[in-house]
């Protein structure tokens, strides 16, 4: 597998990735994580955590200091979502530390299915309302589903007519009422 095809693979993951060297600089973030950085800072417990893994590798101790899997959940100012940062350790030759950044929406628990069915969406309408729902703007949708901002707008006005609302908050307001929530 090439090097191009690696990228391309890391760069289409819903999730983020970030490589952290034995000096805790990143060297290696993919898309995904760099847009998340560009909406929030990466929490200070980050740097704590991963100092504290080095320490331990070096010592030795991984295991017995950090048993089970590293684990931390943040929620951000000005987002709806949690946000689950989990840690795994590439030992030899150099340390590596890397960590996924997992997105807990809100449109993880609801049934997009139902709602695809029941309101006869498209699956790339169903793709727009779940980012809708998570708090998504039209340009962030345009630029995670690869299309432009006025082809995203005529999606949301399709999903209206279809569905009988006129604006995002109604969108939401009757998709809470109507799906099924997953807790």
């Amino acid at each position: 597998m090439t090097e191009e095809t690696i990228d391309f693979i890391l760069n289409k993951l819903p999730i983020g990735l970030i490589i952290f060297d034995r000096k805790t600089d990143i060297i290696y973030r993919n898309k995904r994580a760099g847009n998340i950085l560009n909406l929030f800072e990466l929490p200070p417990e980050i740097a704590t955590i991963n100092k504290r893994i080095l320490e331990a590798l070096s010592k030795g101790r991984l295991s017995e200091l950090f048993p089970g899997e590293i684990y931390l959940t943040k929620k951000f100012d000005g987002s709806p979502s949690n946000w689950i940062f989990r840690f795994y350790v590439y030992e030899k030759p150099d340390p590596l530390i890397y960590v996924v950044i997992m997105e807990e929406t809100i449109s993880n628990k609801l049934d997009m299915n139902e709602i695809r069915q029941k309101f006869r969406l498209t699956r790339r309408e169903t793709d727009i309302v779940r980012r809708v729902i998570d708090g998504r703007r039209n340009i962030e949708i345009a630029e995670e589903v690869d299309i432009t901002e006025q082809t995203v707008k005529d999606h949301l006005s399709n999903i209206y007519m279809k569905i009988g609302v006129e604006n995002r908050m109604a969108l939401m307001r009757t998709l809470m009422q109507t799906s099924n929530i997953n807790s």
